[in-house]
């Protein structure tokens, strides 16, 4: 009889968990998980279910006990128990040529497999036979996340100005006509990486943005937030498995402050929030509760303010405001006289503050957002409030991590800090000769020296390579590694280039062409099921 300590050990190896793991994701010790295999206790009705859903099998098949072939000799069994012990040698030499019924099985098996390979070469079917076994895996979708300022396609400006493209044209209809499955997302412009990491998340699912009860109480904003169906969500039947058993997983590429937003991402989808849970138990967001470390494939971050942005000490609030409005202006194409919220969703519904219709009503109300509290972008992205963001954030052991760099500042000869190269975009000149001179801070106790100078006009190039702390290793084409970053070269360009801001069509296509085939081609570490 295979019964249910058998069947757990056997689920448990066929996902190539160790008990530590499995008794982790059910909340037990891993003495409980090592008892239940052992067969010297009994899960209760509560793990059994949950080991149901984990193993993706139906509670009938863990509780009932399945037969399984018993080899017994039966002249043995008829033979009292007497004789039996008069003859120790001669059961002894039968117990060697004895097989256990589980080797029966798994011989058989094995025979089956072999004749089902074989029979379709001698019936005319080997072609058909081969198509089966050596389809492709399933393709792995790709979602792009904006920064600080950026839209999405929920906004207006994104029809005639798409945020990822710019000027070189709509780089998702791109990737998408060269067989790529790619979205974009649409998330709070200046909201906090929390905030933005709930709202990407219901979009992907097709459910209400869920800010968490614990998290909304301690900044003093609603807790909910726009709503997505089922049927518009970003990635159809995420994390769900396909016939063969592979898992539906996401590649998730985020700009500039989107980097901060998919690396939290990542960290909570595998890990929750414990807060969260304590506040609302059963009713918790799918966010919040963990255990989807295999729902994400890789994490790719571009400019991405790991470490913070010196630029959040060198200019004070306005100025930066002002900086990030006009860079939505020029990466817009639109003039500074137009109506800001004829084409942009500001996305502060949760502070209880609607769009803005001039540009001075935007900078007030970003302003506001900024002032109060650190539940918003500008404090996630002064080194300070990033420091403190990398305490919360983990990486996780099964997923890819790349992240980019890029160099718009170069060494002065007059003064040996770094300037802004003639080709670096009119609205970041100021921004990166500011940041290219600062290398003491005078206003926190976060350290600063000159590593900091070099940057791409709004990030320094020292913050977007990997997060302080982090295990990371330069890009080694012929050693990718999973759960550190792979660091890789830093690109001449400045903040927007990789977006296609102030650059070429094909140089842009490229990138993200070499990017994906990069990503593509690298190995998965679950078997597929072929039958």
């Amino acid at each position: 009889m295979m019964n249910i300590s058998d069947k757990i050990q056997i689920l448990r190896h066929d996902k190539e968990w160790s008990q530590d793991e499995l008794a982790e994701k059910l909340n037990v010790s891993r003495q409980s998980v090592s008892k239940w295999e052992s067969g010297k206790a009994l899960p209760d009705s509560e793990k059994v279910l949950a080991m149901a859903k984990l193993f993706d099998v139906s509670t009938d098949f863990l509780l009932k006990d399945e037969q399984e072939p018993v080899f017994v000799d039966d002249e043995q069994e008829k033979q009292p128990e007497s004789q039996a012990a008069d003859a120790p040698t001669e059961n002894t030499e039968k117990k060697k040529h004895k097989l256990s019924g589980k080797k029966i099985v798994a011989i058989v098996v094995a025979a089956c497999i072999v004749i089902a390979a074989i029979t379709p070469l001698f019936f005319g079917g080997y072609s058909a036979f081969l198509s089966k076994i050596s389809e492709d895996p399933v393709q792995y979708p790709y979602v792009l996340v904006h920064g600080l300022g950026g839209w999405g396609p929920e906004s207006q400006i994104d029809q005639t100005s798409p945020y990822w493209g710019s000027s070189t044209g709509n780089l998702a209809e791109y990737l998408n006509s060269e067989g790529y499955s790619v979205s974009v997302a649409s998330v709070g412009p200046f909201s906090s990486t929390w905030d933005r990491t709930c709202e990407l998340y219901a979009e992907l699912t097709g459910t209400k943005v869920d800010y968490g009860e614990a998290h909304s109480k301690e900044h003093g904003h609603e807790r909910y937030g726009r709503e997505y169906t089922a049927e518009n969500a970003l990635v159809q039947n995420w994390g769900g498995k396909t016939k063969r058993g592979q898992r539906i997983k996401i590649n998730v590429i985020g700009h500039s402050f989107g980097g901060e937003t998919v690396r939290l991402l990542a960290s909570l989808m595998a890990y929750g929030d414990e807060a969260e849970k304590a506040a609302t138990g059963d009713e918790t967001s799918g966010l919040f509760t963990g255990g989807k470390a295999d729902w994400i494939n890789s994490v790719t971050t571009l400019c991405s303010p790991h470490n913070g942005s010196t630029l959040f000490y060198v200019v004070d609030q306005g100025k930066l405001v002002n900086t990030v409005l006009g860079l939505v202006y020029a990466a817009s194409g639109v003039a500074r006289s137009a109506q800001i919220g004829d084409f942009y969703d500001f996305r502060l519904e949760q502070f209880g503050m609607s769009g803005a219709s001039t540009e001075s009503q935007a900078e007030s109300i970003i302003n506001t957002v900024f002032s109060e509290g650190t539940d918003n972008a500008a404090y996630d992205l002064s080194p300070d409030g990033a420091q403190e963001l990398n305490k919360k954030i983990k990486l996780v052991d099964n997923i890819y991590y790349f992240s980019y760099s890029y160099l718009t500042t170069e060494t002065s000869a007059l003064t040996g800090k770094q300037i802004p190269k003639s080709s670096t975009l009119p609205v970041l000149i100021i921004p990166a000769t500011l940041m290219g001179r600062y290398s003491t801070n005078t206003k926190t106790d976060f350290k600063i020296d000159e590593t900091w100078l070099p940057n791409d006009g709004l990030v320094n190039v020292v913050s977007a390579r990997y997060p302080i702390g982090d295990e990371y290793q330069e890009y080694d084409a012929e050693n990718i590694v999973k759960g550190k970053w792979n660091v890789m070269p830093t690109l001449p360009g400045d903040h927007g280039t990789v977006i296609g801001m102030n650059v070429g069509a094909e140089e842009t296509h490229n990138f993200y062409d070499t990017l994906f085939k990069m990503i593509d081609s690298q190995p998965r570490d679950k078997k597929y099921y072929i039958f």
